[in-house]
């Protein structure tokens, strides 16, 4: 008995992060371990962490793809609006 996917187009996932980011976020993290120990700095660490953030997916749109879509809403697309009273 075999099971399939119910997409066998999708991309492979871990939980909710794809499998380049959580290799990515692994690297970024052992770096950032190394860097700690050796500076005492955890700016790599705290990368690692950002990143972990915006790459988490929901379906098939990041944490990153929302906020770009809400900057573009809000700041970059102008919005039309149009007022008519009726006559």
């Amino acid at each position: 008995m075999y099971i399939y996917p119910s997409n066998l187009k999708a991309r492979a996932t871990l939980f909710l992060w794809r499998l380049k980011d959580v290799v990515i976020g692994i690297l970024l993290i052992m770096l950032g371990a190394v860097m700690l120990s050796q500076t005492g700095s955890p700016v790599l660490l705290a990368a690692a962490a950002v990143y972990a953030l915006l790459s988490i997916r929901f379906e098939e749109n990041s944490v990153l793809d929302y906020m770009k879509y809400a900057f573009r809403f809000c700041v970059s697309k102008q919005q039309l609006y149009v007022w008519r009273c009726p006559a």
